[in-house]
């Protein structure tokens, strides 16, 4: 064991060239020297030559030659155990990367408000699936403050969010879809209808708006604090939906973006109050991380978002 003592006890990482593997596994799988050379396309002294080179550098034979071809030594059969399981993971990564490469898998994670995946995502969504039904795709639904510092840490590829966006400088903003905010009333409150009214009227009405840190709060908050309006809500909700289902049943005045209200708008369940002030128009974006790269999945839906935009 002189001669394989020293060359072992030497070795500190692989030795020679992970060409000679792919040969060895190849000759190991097949027991033959020609068939080997067959699979690979190279020519049999190419083979002989590479086994020399990794016997010689790990200091070992690795196979001997019977009457039926070759055969592994037991040093030979112990590395092919490892060499095998290393080489087929290799060519199951290989696989799998051509699959994602060509969108047959992979995942895409986004985050989503209840509005942007209602009104804009879903729709999105469900395109994409018949297109590359392979890709997992999952929506963490949580208001944009929440979708904002998912993105931040990485857990999300995309954030689609309604402005104003907290920390918008750091990200790469696109804006998808516009969208407008409405106070909206039902039938006991008729007498608010078409009539101009100044927005300081709205602090003597029972306010129904969402409850916590939206963006769509948050808006409609600095938005009136311009205007010295201050409102404190009778009804705060966790969904715009609920809201609305307030609205008609005239137990206030709804803080929606229109979208939510419009069958019962345009039915005349519920009417929109008007004002003496404008209310500005906002944005849904597609957010991400401008300066990172992404998926080939989430690459093939930030596309079809933009001509979807």
């Amino acid at each position: 064991m002189g001669k394989g003592s020293g060359a072992f006890g030497g070795m500190g990482q692989m030795s020679g060239n992970l060409e000679y593997y792919k040969v060895f596994y190849h000759v190991a799988g097949n027991g033959s020297l020609t068939a080997a050379a067959a699979e690979l396309s190279i020519s049999q002294p190419a083979v002989s030559q590479a086994l020399k080179q990794l016997e010689s550098g790990l200091g070992v034979k690795l196979f001997v030659r019977s009457a039926r071809g070759i055969r592994l030594t037991p040093e030979g059969q112990l590395l092919y155990d490892h060499v095998k399981i290393g080489y087929e993971q290799i060519l199951l990564g290989e696989k799998r990367l051509c699959a994602m490469l060509g969108l047959e898998l992979g995942e895409l994670k986004i985050g989503a408000s209840d509005m942007t995946l209602k009104y804009w995502l879903l729709p999105l969504l469900e395109k994409y699936h018949e297109q590359f039904p392979g890709i997992k795709v999952t929506v963490n639904n949580a208001p944009t403050p929440r979708t904002v510092e998912l993105l931040k840490q990485g857990k999300i590829d995309f954030g689609v969010v309604s402005t104003p966006v907290c920390g918008g400088a750091e990200f790469t903003v696109i804006p998808v879809r516009e969208i407008e905010d409405v106070f909206v009333a039902g039938l006991k409150f008729m007498q608010y209808k078409n009539h101009m009214l100044d927005l300081q009227e709205l602090e003597t009405l029972p306010i129904i708006s969402l409850e916590g840190e939206t963006s769509t709060r948050s808006y409609m908050t600095q938005f009136l604090a311009r205007s010295g309006v201050e409102l404190h809500p009778e009804f705060a909700l966790a969904t715009s939906d609920m809201i609305v289902q307030f609205a008609l049943r005239s137990l206030g005045v709804g803080s929606v973006v229109r979208d939510f209200a419009r069958e019962y708008l345009e039915d005349g369940r519920l009417f929109e109050l008007r004002f003496n002030k404008i209310i500005p128009k906002r944005q849904m974006c597609v957010i991400w991380d401008g300066k990172g790269t992404v998926s080939q999945a989430a690459e093939k839906f930030l596309e079809m978002a933009m001509r979807k935009g």
